[in-house]
């Protein structure tokens, strides 16, 4: 039996820190959203039981290091599975590029094995479990759009944002979302309005949506990466509506309604950076089938 699985990137429409929590993690304040720009995971069931990962990126670790691998091994201890499973991943999203693409593929894995091994959880009950794996683990296991809090697991849904599209580019080097955590001075934020975003959010104001955008992360990695300055500074010269940087990057995106001007920044950008995908923002939650 196989089993195909999307697993959407995501982008923050807005992302602030609060302060560091006693357990070393950082109370955050981020509003998510998924976007049509997707890894495939095929699942396919083993007579060995054995975790096995395939993918043809060098980039993506075939051992407990892959977070879809952590996925199936928490879901076979926890509820005692002892049937072996074949993950293949097919990678769509840049690795380490601040657009939760293992974390995706972790989520991904737990609705498909949930189906595959039939054990019947549903998607709050996956969403706990994948809170052991990763702060965006839960956001990406309901997909949609959403308020992160805590350190990124405690999820309350929000309606999807007015259709556009999302141009997104990343430069080719990586970012350590742990770094950068490291070299934020709390005491030196800019917080952005999370509160307005979600009022214009619910009520699809889409200028007032892309007057609210924010990421406090934005600066170190700004600091550390120049180019990603120069990414945004061009972004902004081809017209786009809002520019903002995606999680600890290095990955920017920006927003545009227009397809001619879309055209015009997606042109504008290939010639300019690596990675460049023109998409757009997803609709609904995840369902189990």
């Amino acid at each position: 039996m196989k089993l195909l699985v999307k697993a959407p990137a995501k982008i923050n429409l807005s992302l602030d820190v609060l302060h560091k929590r006693p357990d070393g993690y950082h109370e955050v304040e981020m509003i998510m959203t998924t976007i049509d720009l997707a890894d495939r995971l095929e699942l396919s069931l083993l007579d060995k039981d054995e975790i096995h990962i395939v993918s043809h990126n060098r980039f993506v670790p075939d051992d407990q290091r892959n977070l879809a691998y952590q996925a199936a091994k928490l879901l076979k201890e926890r509820f005692h599975v002892k049937q072996g499973v074949r993950i293949a991943i097919e990678k769509m999203i840049p690795v380490a590029a601040g657009l939760a693409g293992g974390s995706s593929d972790a989520a991904a894995a737990l609705r498909g094995l949930n189906k595959l091994w039939g054990l019947g959880l549903s998607l709050d009950e996956l969403a706990v479990l994948g809170a052991e794996i990763g702060s965006d683990v839960s956001f990406c296991v309901y997909g949609g759009t959403a308020l992160a809090t805590g350190r990124g697991e405690i999820i309350s849904e929000l309606p999807v944002p007015p259709t556009c599209w999302v141009i997104l580019a990343k430069p080719f080097i990586g970012v350590s979302t742990a770094d950068v955590y490291r070299r934020l001075d709390i005491n030196k934020i800019n917080h952005p309005n999370t509160a307005a975003m979600i009022n214009a959010i619910h009520s699809k104001n889409y200028q007032q949506i892309c007057q609210q955008v924010g990421n406090v992360l934005e600066d170190v990695t700004l600091n550390l990466h120049p180019e990603v300055a120069q990414i945004k500074d061009q972004m902004r010269r081809f017209g786009a509506d809002a520019v903002l940087m995606s999680g600890s990057g290095p990955t920017v995106f920006c927003l545009v309604q227009h397809d001619s001007r879309m055209h015009r920044i997606y042109n504008g950008l290939r010639g300019f950076c690596d990675q460049v995908f023109a998409v757009r923002i997803l609709g609904d939650r995840h369902k189990l089938d």
